[in-house]
């Protein structure tokens, strides 16, 4: 199975789960200790680096070094952050995600020193450092003696101390919060919706420049050659026109096509299920279509699904040499479900040109997901998901009357 991402989704942090203490021992207790060892080497190096780097940049700061001295101080503390996530990985058990990578807005010194400067995830990091020098050494105070006088109470203290450090790492090492994971993929996102926009505008105007347009410019010469011939020949012109009346009509096929693939009036008028009930009569499989949605959603999401569906149907058409296939659309909460499948020969991936990568991708830009599973011999089942928005007002009013509490399952005869 391959499935995408989803916009939420960065890896599962629930850490593992610890064994209770136990006056035998235990390799995690072994663990805990060797961490409380370590915390004041450790905690005494990263205090010593940041304190005599900041200090420095203070003392410099009248200079054109201080500032850029700070800069690289606090890229430092986040390679030292990383370390501490690894050992509290290693040693706690504790799974905390890195902090997505700094990316300056714009490219240049000034540009990446304001966004060092400002990095919110290494000043966390500097407190943290401040906050372990005591913590680091108190931990080591006591643990080194009770493993000599406190042996049968040693597990329990040793679990009770690495809790407070566990704490601290969750609270200070991890990622600002949500917001600014969600930043980040948005930004991401933005880009993927960038390159499909200009992707389908650079397939506008070669569809224009190739058909309609073409069509056009022969029919102004046509017209052109039919105005000089009509006094002269009247039945040549006569013949001309005919011809340009010819051209005029498959021009404006050609234009109601186009018009089809930018957003049908179908979908528009009647909504979805009509709208895919429609593309199934393009599909070379036997395709049933069951549509159960209480209301219309948002013209965004409807047109993402619509154009979700006939990209699988192509892909059916094209590669699959399915007799049947299913589409089935529902809404379950705040998610629009999608559910397409057919008794194809299986073996589809997003890398062997069927469009499903920038399927995800285009999903994946407005916080949905693709699941693909399509073993090599079939059956092929591919789940979308995306986000419910209701149609807001202007929108109803402009997408036409739909009926509500309907439910559709229409079959289309091979």
């Amino acid at each position: 199975m391959t499935a995408s991402a989803h916009p939420y989704g960065h890896g599962d942090q629930r850490d593992e789960p610890l064994p209770p203490p136990a006056p035998v021992l235990s390799a995690q207790t072994w663990r805990e200790i060797a961490h409380l060892l370590s915390n004041m080497p450790v905690g005494v190096a990263g205090f010593a680096y940041i304190a005599v780097c900041i200090y420095a940049s203070a003392m410099l700061s009248f200079t054109l070094v201080g500032l850029p001295l700070l800069a690289l101080t606090l890229l430092g503390v986040r390679g030292l952050g990383r370390f501490e996530r690894a050992r509290a990985r290693k040693l706690l058990r504790v799974r905390v995600e890195e902090p997505s990578a700094l990316r300056a807005r714009e490219e240049g010194f000034l540009s990446w020193l304001w966004t060092q400067l400002k990095d919110s995830v290494a000043w966390r990091h500097v407190l943290y450092f401040f906050i372990r020098l005591p913590w680091g050494w108190l931990s080591f105070g006591v643990t080194l003696p009770a493993l000599f006088v406190g042996w049968p109470v040693l597990p329990w203290l040793a679990r009770g101390l690495t809790n407070v450090d566990r704490a601290l790492v969750r609270a200070l090492l991890s990622p600002s919060d949500e917001l600014e994971r969600r930043i980040a993929e948005l930004e991401s996102d933005r880009g993927s919706v960038a390159d499909t926009a200009a992707a389908d505008l650079r397939r506008i105007e070669r569809d224009l420049h190739d058909g309609a347009q073409a069509r056009l410019v022969t029919l102004a010469m046509d017209l052109g050659l039919a105005k000089e011939k009509l006094l002269e020949d009247p039945q040549a012109a006569a013949d001309m026109v005919d011809e340009a009346h010819g051209e005029v009509k498959l021009a404006l096929q050609e234009l109601r096509d186009l018009a089809r693939g930018i957003h049908p009036a179908i979908l528009t008028d009647r909504g979805l299920g009509p709208a895919l009930s429609a593309l199934a009569t393009r599909c070379t499989a036997d395709v049933t279509v069951t549509v159960d949605l209480p209301d219309r959603p948002a013209q965004a999401i409807e047109g993402i699904t619509y154009f979700t569906v006939s990209e699988l149907l192509q892909n059916i058409t094209k590669h699959s040499a399915a007799t049947t296939a299913r589409i089935d659309l529902w809404r379950n909460h705040d998610r629009l479900l999608l559910h397409v499948t057919d008794n194809g020969k299986g073996g589809a991936d997003t890398t062997n040109g069927t469009g499903l990568a920038g399927l995800a991708d285009r999903l994946t830009a407005v916080d949905g997901l693709l699941i693909l599973d399509s073993p090599a011999g079939g059956p092929t089942t591919i789940t979308a998901e995306l986000p419910w928005r209701g149609r807001e007002i202007g929108d109803a009013r402009s997408g036409g009357k739909a009926p509500r509490a309907k439910r559709k399952s229409l079959r289309r005869a091979g």
